[in-house]
């Protein structure tokens, strides 16, 4: 019987269920090189016309791409110091969950904790300027040929048929409330986050919180420079920052880092919403850095509330838990820690999570590659994340709300079970905490927090971390097969299991 604490598991498996993708670039592995993957072929260049003069387009490019990655995905291309986003695996160990935010497919790797490495910028750029550059050579080929082709063969009292229209001022003045509208107001305040540390690096998203030089962001995302690691921001303007670690609440995957020297950085806090008010079918914008490419906008719609997400756990380390806003604007690798918007512009959540298509084994991204989106995202509700920032910003230390029990994840039936007995000397409900104050005892399956559903020991964990210690809730719990309710005021515990 697999057993864990309610708060910070210790290396039970999580049930069957997708698996969640941190849409953070994975970190860099040491010794994988440029993450050890063939470099993809140079685009092909079209021949250049007989008598044409060569252009720098003629000139071969270099390869596009991401570099390599893994699954917890920070926007960075693989192994070296620049953009190339890597997914963020599993929420539950071997789901089809990723964190989104990588380059290239990386080795094989099972936690989201990881990320991919970051691949060359120059290169990733170069590859798309070279397509881009090759488009245009080639439509201007064909274009002169059609019309060599209409000059002889047509009479020459023959007017064109090509319809062109002026200009229309109207048309060009986007309107605030637009999606171009919000998208030019908000990606000055979204910055591209690399983290180096150690035998780790990658990329990931964050945004001006305050202006005072705060960035909220995923824990996946500066983790790889989180022991004396180096952090540097980018914005929209191209001016980087270094950066400082003030607070990561590992649970939570919610950090804040800070701008060490601001200087002349234009920090224009977003505009937080209310995301309790939130309902399926409302629009949603996501900003991010996939796969490296910075300032990329996206958009959809609220395609359900309160999911639970489970992520990380792998080799011990603690997993993060989100009563998550799913989303099926498109999110990828590079896309963690930035902002989802609603349609007013307002922060409504923290990109966070991707789940791809099956079949990748432990990769969540599916195959041995790096996968993307297939419309199933998920982010950290902004009303959860404000909370867990401000703590974090004003002790540095995260905080939980906890009922102070060991569940039993080993448990098949509906519901979250507190563990029947004792594990390794530690007491299935901790003397005098609020499980044992509110009457439950060991073995009492949880079927209900208020008027949430349980449906496993997970989203328990996920429900009771959307409070704040020192909340009251009603649990509706089982005994001997008979249905039970008692009030339970939450306790506490503080900072992170490893």
């Amino acid at each position: 019987m697999s057993t864990e604490h309610e708060n910070w598991p210790t290396g039970a498996e999580e049930p069957e269920g997708p698996g969640t993708d941190h849409t953070a670039q994975m970190p860099t592995v040491s010794g994988a090189g440029s993450s050890g993957e063939p470099t993809p072929p140079h685009p092909a260049m079209p021949p250049t016309p007989p008598g044409a003069r060569p252009t720098p387009a003629d000139a071969q490019q270099p390869p596009v791409g991401p570099g390599p990655g893994q699954t917890p995905g920070h926007p960075h291309a693989p192994n070296v110091p620049h953009v190339a986003p890597t997914p963020n695996p599993t929420y539950g160990q071997g789901t089809p969950f990723a964190v989104a935010g990588g380059p290239p497919p990386p080795p094989p790797h099972s936690g989201w904790g990881q990320h991919n490495p970051p691949g060359p910028r120059g290169r990733g750029r170069g590859g798309l300027v070279a397509i881009v550059a090759a488009t245009a050579l080639l439509a201007g080929t064909i274009g002169g040929g059609l019309g060599y082709v209409a000059a002889d063969h047509s009479d020459s009292s023959t007017t064109s048929t090509t319809v062109s229209s002026s200009a229309d001022p109207a048309a060009l003045n986007r309107k605030p409330d637009s999606v171009a509208g919000i998208a030019n107001r908000a990606l000055p305040s979204v910055v591209t986050i690399k983290a180096e540390g150690g035998q780790q690096s990658g990329t990931g998203t964050g945004f001006v919180y305050d202006r005072e030089g705060h960035i909220l962001t995923n824990n996946h995302v500066v983790e790889p420079a989180a022991d004396g690691g180096k952090l540097s921001v980018t914005f929209s303007d191209g001016k980087s920052y270094g950066a400082s670690v003030v607070g990561r609440a590992k649970g939570y995957d919610v950090a804040v880092i800070k701008l060490d020297k601001p200087g002349s950085a234009k920090l224009k806090p977003l505009t937080l919403g209310n995301s309790s008010q939130v309902a399926v079918g409302d629009a949603t914008i996501a900003i991010g850095a996939p796969f490296g490419l910075s300032g990329t906008v996206t958009t959809g719609i609220v395609s359900a509330k309160d999911r639970p997400v489970a992520a990380g756990g792998e080799n011990g380390s603690q997993p993060s838990y989100m009563s998550a806003i799913q989303t099926d604007a498109s999110i990828n690798p590079g896309n963690s820690g930035g902002p989802l918007l609603d349609s007013s512009g307002r922060v409504i959540g923290i990109n966070s999570a991707i789940q791809s298509a099956d079949g990748g084994g432990n990769n969540p991204f599916g195959g041995g590659g790096q996968a993307g989106s297939v419309g199933l995202g998920f982010a950290i509700p902004i009303n959860q994340a404000k909370w867990v920032a401000d703590t974090l910003i004003k002790t540095g230390k995260p905080v939980y709300a906890a009922m102070l029990v060991l569940r039993n994840d080993s448990y098949e039936g509906k519901g979250a079970q507190i563990s029947p007995k004792d594990i390794n000397g530690t007491p299935a409900i901790t003397p005098g905490g609020p499980a044992d104050k509110a009457g439950l005892k060991p073995g009492d399956v949880i079927t209900k927090l208020d008027n949430k559903t349980i449906e496993s020991g997970p989203q328990l964990v996920s429900e009771i971390w959307t409070h704040k210690p020192g909340d009251k809730v009603k649990v509706t719990y089982e005994r001997s097969g008979n249905e039970h309710t008692t009030d339970l005021t939450l306790g506490s515990r503080e900072g992170d299991n490893g």
